[in-house]
């Protein structure tokens, strides 16, 4: 009740079409469709803002994947009143009977699927926002290519309307025939097969699932560097001297709220970073090529800097320490004695801490087998 007086009421009432065909009885001001870019209603919505009325209209909870987050970046919450409806996330666990604190819910609208890749774990319960009706297709093929044909897959349609529908992949569903409007529950279970193909939960992932050209942290190294860096939820990173991408990738791994920068001056290997961030369920990080430490110049400042390449001229370090927030930690990797030497003279002048990490393999020796030493890193971290 409290709702349609306030639509009534309202000088403007702003929404998506289906809202506002939804209100059309209640609807007495004057009423607009969200512009693209959504920053150009957010406007209207301004002008409007202690002077008249405003009602925006949004499906379930606005603010969980909704208009309401975005609202209020610009407009204090003390000046809106939020009404709240079940969101669908709260809908489907209820027509599932799936308990929502134990579900991973995601939105996969307007983002890159390949985000569900990390979440793709033995025993998961998985509930994702649909761009629109094409998504449940784009799923089923994903899960077949990484090996969870298996799992079990709904399709849920306009839920809490009057067109609901509720559809198990095992009993016929056509992925042709699906509305715009719609999410997917995905559950996979505690299978031998599928807990192979699952991306395990720690930092040091296998070296082969990274395409590389031989510029790779390695496995070992990659977990101990990640370590050092100590990422914590909703921070940046830079990467600099990206490579194959591990670093930035394990880092994006950590929490689905992190971000990373990762800076390559070849273009080969910065597009090889990409595919690798995408496959394994990082597609958001961004790659930008050129050398350093120029592209450095203006970037936002990073709570952590990884040097992969690049180590070798001080001025690097220096940028990155200088652009690096209290409290960040810097990170650099060496391989050769050139740049070990200018890892040595950094210490001096900043502190931190120097280790050497070296790593033995089992490998055949005729008939026998011995221990043989890959190249050792020099490592030298710092906290700000």
């Amino acid at each position: 009740m409290q709702a349609r007086e306030l639509i009534a009421s309202a000088a403007l009432i702003v929404g998506g079409t289906r809202h506002l065909e939804l209100a059309n009885d209640l609807i007495k001001g004057k009423s607009e469709i969200w512009e693209s870019p959504l920053e150009k209603s957010i406007e209207k919505i301004l002008s409007y803002l202690g002077l008249k009325k405003i009602v925006v209209l949004a499906s379930g909870d606005p603010f969980c994947y909704g208009i309401g987050a975005t609202l209020a970046r610009y407009i204090p919450i003390e000046e809106m009143l939020v009404i709240p409806a079940p969101s669908c996330f709260s809908l489907a666990a209820a027509r599932l009977g799936w308990a929502l604190q134990d579900t991973v819910t995601i939105g996969l609208n307007g983002r890159a699927i390949e985000k569900i890749i990390p979440h793709l774990q033995p025993k998961a319960k998985i509930l994702a926002l649909s761009t629109d009706e094409t998504t449940p297709a784009l799923l089923t093929d994903l899960l077949e290519k990484r090996g969870f044909a298996k799992a079990k897959f709904w399709v849920l349609e306009h839920l809490g309307g009057k067109k609901e529908k509720i559809r198990l992949q095992a009993e016929g569903l056509r992925l042709q025939d699906i509305a715009r409007l719609n999410m997917v529950a995905i559950e996979i279970p505690d299978d031998a097969e599928m807990k192979v193909c699952a991306l395990p939960i720690t930092s040091g992932l296998v070296d082969d699932l990274f395409e590389n050209d031989g510029q790779l942290t390695k496995r070992e190294v990659r977990a101990i560097t990640v370590s050092s860096l100590a990422p914590r939820r909703g921070e940046l990173l830079w990467d600099i001297g990206l490579g194959a991408g591990s670093i930035a990738i394990e880092w994006l791994l950590c929490d689905a709220s992190n971000r990373a920068v990762g800076f390559e001056k070849n273009p080969v290997r910065a597009q090889r970073a990409k595919r690798n961030a995408i496959s394994l369920g990082v597609p958001d990080l961004k790659i930008i090529e050129g050398s350093v430490p120029e592209i450095l110049e203006g970037m936002e400042a990073p709570d952590a800097v990884f040097i992969g390449g690049g180590a070798g001229n001080p001025q690097v370090i220096d940028v990155a320490w200088n652009a690096l927030k209290k409290g960040g930690r810097l990170v650099v990797n060496s391989v050769t004695l050139e740049t070990e030497a200018v890892i040595i003279a950094a210490c001096k002048k900043y502190g931190g801490e120097i280790i050497r990490i070296g790593i033995e393999r089992a490998e055949a020796v005729g008939s026998m087998t011995g221990l043989r030493p890959a190249m050792s890193v020099l490592q030298w971290s710092i906290s700000k």
